[in-house]
């Protein structure tokens, strides 16, 4: 074997905390490893530990945030790059984006319909509200 094929097989397995960090699930490695010790991660339906090697073809379920990425992997990346390259290591079916993107337009809609309130009131609304609350 020579040090471009030992270079590849390297390449094409890596640590599952730093294929999180790479492919943008999450800022650092250190919230990625969190998030697989918390159980938020699994690799073809098993929870795996940080140092569990991930290679193409694998199916990783992601829960973040209340929300669910159900990716393949295609690739793996010893370097974090642009957010176009770590779109490029995983694809994610039409089923999981799709509820995914339900869950988001249910929470803008809950979100639609709470009051909203900016911050303590001034001096005048709080005079205009004991004027009203005093009013006999």
């Amino acid at each position: 074997m020579t040090d471009q094929d030992t270079a590849s097989n390297a390449i094409a397995k890596l640590r599952i905390d730093k294929w999180l960090w790479a492919a943008r699930f999450y800022k650092t490695r250190s919230l990625a490893a969190a998030a697989i010790d918390a159980g938020h991660v699994h690799v073809n339906g098993e929870r795996v530990k940080t140092s569990r090697a991930v290679h193409a073809g694998e199916r990783v379920t992601i829960r973040k945030s209340g929300l669910v990425w159900d990716v393949e992997v295609l690739g793996v990346a010893e370097r974090r790059g642009s957010a176009t390259d770590a779109a490029r290591m995983y694809l994610e079916p039409d089923p999981s984006r799709a509820a995914r993107e339900a869950e988001i337009a249910r929470r803008r809609a809950v979100a639609a319909t709470d009051p909203r309130f900016d911050g303590r009131p001034t001096k005048r609304d709080r005079r205009k509200l004991e004027d009203f609350l005093n009013e006999p």
